[in-house]
């Protein structure tokens, strides 16, 4: 039986984590480095970081400090926030990375994904989608959930998957950091529609969360932050939570 996992997120910015609630009122939570450690000894299944200010700033991701963050890890780790080339991804992947994830560079070209998947192989790519509700139908947004898009969340989410995307990682605007649960209609139409392993990410606040989002939801994973940052809830404890509940994770 496949495992759900389990994958803390490091928003970083200005070389520190960061949490807000609807990608706004950022707190600070932390150095990246030492909350990856504790995660991997904690038992996270893999680790996503994302350079939440590079895209806006129009610059190219912290490599080095990606290079301190993959020291410490022995869990996959998947780097996202300011790739928009090939040089780009080829620099991550060479500082640790092991996957990369991409958003505002695949809305403007959705042909980077096909091209990134050609070069590197689907299992690099992770196509970032962020959401939000609007007049009752999920809108895609772009630059840092800035700007939106005309698109509609699983029509790209469809589109994403079908260019070579190896995952989704698909952000409820509407629910992130208010801790009110994950958008589980739209992760169930995400994963109905695609064939790939879909992370929903946005709004976790209690481990009911996680077994809603996976049996109702139909994730693959589920992504969180503000519960592991500032220790609302511990990964062991989470996993045996789900364990009891019969969902399939790695202890």
């Amino acid at each position: 039986m496949v495992k759900k996992r389990l994958i803390p997120c490091l928003d970083v910015r200005d070389g520190r984590t960061v949490k807000g609630i609807q990608f706004e009122g950022l707190r600070d939570a932390g150095d990246p480095v030492a909350l990856a450690a504790r995660y991997a000894l904690e038992g996270a299944d893999e680790l996503v970081f994302l350079d939440i200010t590079a895209t806006n700033q129009r610059r190219k991701p912290l490599t080095e400090l990606v290079r301190d963050v993959a020291r410490v890890l022995d869990i996959p780790f998947t780097v996202g926030g300011g790739i928009g080339t090939v040089a780009d991804v080829e620099a991550l992947l060479l500082s640790g990375a092991d996957k990369v994830s991409i958003n505002s560079a695949a809305l403007a070209r959705p042909e980077f994904i096909a091209d990134l998947a050609r070069r590197f192989g689907s299992q690099c790519i992770v196509v970032a989608v962020d959401a939000r509700l609007v007049e009752n139908e999920w809108q895609v947004m772009t630059r840092a959930g800035t700007q939106p898009t005309g698109r509609q969340a699983v029509e790209w989410c469809r589109m994403a998957a079908d260019l070579g995307a190896g995952e989704l990682l698909l952000t409820s605007m509407s629910h992130d950091g208010t801790k009110s649960g994950f958008a589980l209609e739209l992760t169930r139409a995400v994963s109905d529609a695609v064939y790939v392993p879909v992370i929903a990410s946005g709004g976790a606040g209690q481990p009911s969360d996680f077994t809603a989002v996976f049996q109702a939801g139909g994730a693959d994973a589920a992504l969180a932050a503000s519960i592991f940052h500032f220790n609302e809830t511990a990964l062991p404890a989470l996993k045996q939570y789900l364990h009891e509940a019969g969902i399939a994770v790695r202890l």
